[in-house]
């Protein structure tokens, strides 16, 4: 049996996979929750000490037997957290994650010291935006002096797992240029936004590498905790949106990848750099070569989530109570910003019901609305994508929106796209897997990143949905309101 490892640490929770790369399937999985630290400012942290938790009960739930397989392992990890360490690899303070709001002054402050958006864009391919890594570290420079006094080494949470297993400090062009201190076009670190933080930044940053080499080597220390074979590669790894892209196939143009998860994202491959960051989607690299434009909303389950405990519904209780409701819900619209929102740029939205009448008010509409706000938000990423010359194809569903029926067809008919799910589950854990099997193979010569995804990335043709035209048409029109609304509460948060 010949197998690699993917790891897939989440906002949630971490995974680790081992996938047969002979026989195509995974053979174990285990899983491990993740707290997570939440402030009314828009604080989102979390702590190293649980990532290093995380690793600890993943493997120790794999058998030692399927674990002696393991030829190589890939990590996926959620993008944009800052996790600051010393000289002797101590955090100096906690993990301020992708859905952290608390740097909007940071933003602010660094965009104007660039010379405006423009010139923050010119230098990116991005805006700056409190979601992403530069504005975290001046917020630790500027709020904690003496931890940013000590800081050494500048990771993101995939670097961190990397660091853990060999040791290396490293980061790869995909997940580095979600940070908004790289450019994305050529390639290399922004000296002019690293220099506007400090001076020193750009000296701190990690070595970049190639996303097909690896990162290093499990070191012995790493072998002994985990129970893994010492010396296998450790791949480039990548951003869980890079690393899903990887677990879905999408590698090549045409193809857009949906996760509909805590938070919600839409992207696609494309050979050249293209990025709209006034309309929401972010010029990014992608893991495998090329680039991957990418739109993320930070409420997708979230919202279904607050609507579900409301009325204090099951998962499949919601589903059934929506199904109830018709395409665009009557009128009913959730504006499902709890987290703040980041497409558009409101660190400081707030949620709100509206369109409520005598006549519309009812659970079965507030339910299905609940669902289909997630989805209104990706369609202006599509309706970005297409401006930009992109053809979509078909989008592969991923995240906990895809195991729902209902859920599929509300995507399929307000994008009018096929939505096709992947047969594995847990994309970005197999993306992690399927670029450590690309990392080893390139060891013996050259190997087509695209070729490999063909062949073992599957699709589950029982959960496709078709956009039905009568749906469709319903939905243009609620989608038309939905942006209504948005336009007129969006000035409240600005």
């Amino acid at each position: 049996m010949k197998t690699v490892a993917g790891i897939d640490l989440g906002t949630q929770s971490m995974k680790v996979v081992i996938y047969d790369y002979e026989k195509h399937e995974i053979i174990e999985k285990a899983s491990c929750p993740m707290e997570l630290i939440s402030e009314n400012d828009g604080t989102r942290e979390q702590k190293t000490e649980w990532f290093d938790k995380g690793l600890d009960v993943c493997f120790g739930k794999l058998s030692a037997q399927n674990k002696a397989t393991i030829e190589a392992v890939g990590v996926s990890g959620q993008q944009h957290g800052f996790v600051p360490l010393s000289q002797d690899g101590k955090a100096l303070y906690n993990i301020k994650l992708w859905n952290d709001t608390s740097t909007t002054e940071e933003c602010a402050l660094i965009t104007k010291a660039a010379g405006g958006d423009k010139a923050v864009v010119d230098a990116l391919g991005n805006l700056m935006l409190p979601g992403f890594t530069a504005p975290k570290i001046m917020w630790l420079k500027r709020h904690k002096p003496e931890a940013f006094a000590s800081l050494k080494y500048i990771m993101l949470p995939h670097d961190y797992l990397n660091w853990k297993l060999t040791g290396e400090y490293v980061m790869e062009y995909g997940d580095a240029s979600g940070t908004a201190l790289f450019d994305s076009k050529k390639r290399e670190w922004s000296k002019k936004i690293c220099d506007i933080i400090d001076p020193s930044l750009i000296n701190l940053l990690p070595k970049l590498i190639e996303p097909s080499a690896p990162c290093g080597k499990v070191s012995a220390e790493a072998a002994k905790a985990y129970g893994i074979p010492e010396g296998i590669p450790v791949s480039a790894g990548g951003g869980d949106n890079m690393m899903g892209a990887v677990g879905t196939g999408t590698v090549s143009d045409g193809f857009l990848t949906m996760s509909m998860g805590t938070s919600g994202t839409l992207y696609g491959y494309s050979d050249k750099p293209i990025a709209d960051p006034e309309h929401g989607l972010s010029g990014f690299c992608s893991s495998t070569g090329g680039w991957l434009p990418l739109l993320c909303t930070m409420n997708c389950t979230v919202a279904t989530e607050f609507v579900r405990g409301l009325f204090q519904l099951e998962v499949k209780d919601l589903d059934t109570e929506a199904a109830k409701a018709p395409c665009g819900s009557d009128g009913v619209l959730v504006i499902p910003f709890f987290n703040g929102e980041r497409t558009p740029n409101l660190p400081n939205g707030r949620a709100s019901i509206t369109g409520l009448t005598a006549a519309n008010t009812n659970r079965a509409n507030i339910a299905r609305a609940s669902l289909e706000s997630a989805v209104f938000a990706m369609r202006g990423g599509l309706d970005a994508f297409r401006k930009l010359g992109f053809r979509p194809k078909e989008i592969r569903l991923i995240g906990g929106g895809s195991k729902s029926p209902l859920w599929r067809q509300i995507a399929a008919d307000i994008m009018n796209l096929p939505i096709r799910v992947p047969a594995l589950d847990e994309a970005a854990a197999l993306g992690g897997a399927v670029q450590a099997l690309w990392c080893l193979k390139n060891q013996n010569g050259k190997c087509d990143i695209a070729e490999l995804c063909a062949e073992h990335i599957k699709l589950d043709e029982s959960k496709s949905a078709n956009p039905i035209a009568e749906n469709v048409a319903a939905y243009d029109k609620a989608y038309a309101e939905y942006n209504k609304v948005l336009a007129a509460v969006s000035p409240l948060y600005e």
